[in-house]
């Protein structure tokens, strides 16, 4: 394909995401995450949900139980039992939760005009009225359809009762002296292939808590700046999320104009280029994140996993989903972005080390991946060690050479061989390179995927949108797809044309 074609190809790509740029002006409801009050008020923990959000909401929480209360805001019953409710809700909503993303807590007000279609489709009789299931099986409900998954909650008009209802359905005993990250769901059994599905929320919370240290700590300088950009569009194209791609296309669509070049040269840094310019207004990942906790890389203690854990996993993400003629500029970009921007500055160090080692270009997506996992063995190594002697580790989730063989046993020639050092096993690469692709690829989406089609939004959306498929390539929305699909290499397409288009923009308008 020639280059004016394929060069149009990505003008229609840029020309629909600038379209598509939305920077959130005033304060937003974070799902999940406790909200500030106003003028001395104590924060509502129960998200406020109406007819417009209603749906959205309930099908993108990662909580896999959701409660709605069903009320008035005239009713004095309900003002009443309010404090009750939130008693509860602050034990599983709000960052500071004590058992996040287990149960969802909302509240939908009745005696607005708008919420009145909603509330007659759930048969509301009563105030205030509990609702009880898993968060999809709200979305498109029918009330008429036999073995709902949908319970009333016919007696839980103090906390006490609640709360006890609840540990009763769920077999638990959530108490309200429980403190924070104080739970008995943590994911220990790895051998089970599935639990990675709930990974994506946390490459979506890494991917927002990066950039939001990028900012905080105004590491966009004049030497850093390139090393950004180009992960950005690394992030457009094989994020594996897809509102973080239209996040991460948003900021590099406009980032001339949000942190301009010329500033940087002249001062090194600015504040445009920090959380106090108009680049602090960009969500990479839309509105609800951060939610404030992590799934899949919870850890058994406040300090350990989380952001780390995320990062990788995002990392090996994007490992398997590039194509061989990007894999040494994806391999370049990481590397450079984890030496600009991770703060932990002996991991940094570390980290750069195993990058300069590397001295031939790669050529395939497959030796990036493998040189990746291997990096990670390398580090899980180190820190086995170092972590032993002061006790600093996880006790729940010790470090572990990856994959284990309940995971993977065909990634071992020897799968009877025992050993604790990655050196001393003898790998099968091609079968580690597959279990990857796999855990890394299908599998972290498939969360996604199902929920989109649980919805109601059918093959043809999840397979558009949403599925990054195992064979490495992509499909992002709209135009986006069309221009990246016709190019095998569309991460190196992408950063070139960018830069050419960039020299050529007019000023655009600024935000309000």
């Amino acid at each position: 394909m020639s280059c004016s074609i394929f060069l149009l190809f990505l003008a229609l790509f840029v020309s629909i995401l600038e379209q598509s740029v939305s920077v959130s002006n005033g304060s937003q409801r974070e799902i999940l995450r406790a909200i500030s009050g106003q003028d001395g008020e104590k924060p509502d923990f129960a998200v406020e949900l109406n007819a417009t959000n209603f749906d959205s909401v309930l099908k993108e929480t990662p909580a896999p139980y959701a409660i709605v209360e069903f009320f008035a805001h005239w009713c004095p019953a309900c003002r009443n039992y309010k404090p009750q409710y939130e008693k509860v809700a602050r034990l599983f909503n709000g960052a500071n939760a004590s058992h996040p993303g287990i149960i969802l807590m909302t509240r939908v007000d009745c005696a607005l005009t708008i919420n009145s279609n909603l509330c007659d489709k759930f048969s509301v009789k009563y105030y205030p009225m509990l609702l009880w299931g898993p968060p999809k099986k709200f979305v498109g409900w029918d009330p008429k359809q036999e073995n709902s998954e949908i319970l009333t909650i016919e007696r839980g008009r103090t906390a006490d009762i609640l709360l006890g209802w609840i540990n009763k359905q769920l077999g638990s005993s959530y108490g309200f002296d429980d403190e924070k990250y104080e739970n008995e769901h943590l994911q220990r059994n790895f051998s089970d292939p599935g639990q990675i599905a709930k990974a994506i929320y946390d490459v979506e919370e890494a991917t927002s808590t990066a950039f939001g240290i990028i900012l905080d700590q105004r590491m966009i300088k004049s030497k850093t700046r390139a090393s950004l950009i180009k992960f950005l569009q690394l992030l457009v194209a094989h994020h594996p999320s897809k509102r973080c791609r239209k996040g991460s296309a948003d900021i590099l669509v406009d980032f001339d104009n949000l942190c301009p070049s010329e500033i940087l040269l002249a001062k090194n840094e600015a504040d445009s280029c920090s959380k106090k310019g108009t680049l602090g207004n960009y969500q990479i990942c839309g509105e609800e994140v951060p939610r404030g906790y992590w799934m899949y890389c919870r850890g058994s203690k406040n300090d350990t996993r989380g952001f780390s854990c995320g990062l990788w996993v995002l990392l090996h993400s994007l490992s398997v989903r590039v194509e061989d003629g990007e894999s040494d500029l994806a391999f370049r970009t990481t590397c450079d972005f984890i030496y600009n921007f991770f703060v932990c500055e002996e991991c940094r160090q570390h980290f750069h080390g195993m990058c300069s080692s590397v001295s031939s270009p790669f050529k395939k997506a497959r030796d990036f991946s493998l040189w990746l996992w291997s990096a990670h063995n390398q580090v899980n190594e180190r820190l086995m060690k170092d972590e032993e002697s002061p006790g600093t580790g996880d006790p729940e989730f010790p470090k572990v050479t990856w994959p284990p063989k309940q995971l993977c046993p065909s990634c071992y020639l020897n799968p009877r061989k025992t050993s604790d050092e990655n050196s001393k096993i003898d790998w099968n690469e091609n079968e580690v390179f597959k279990f990857l692709v796999s855990y890394y690829g299908k599998e972290l989406v498939n969360l996604y995927k199902d929920k989109e089609l649980q919805a109601g939004g059918g093959t043809e959306k999840t397979v558009n949108e949403e599925l990054v498929a195992s064979t490495n390539a992509v499909v992002v929305p709209l135009g986006a797809a069309l221009a990246i699909a016709v190019a095998s290499c569309a991460f190196g397409a992408l950063a070139c044309f960018w830069r050419s288009q960039q020299k050529n923009r007019k000023p655009r308008r600024s935000w309000n």
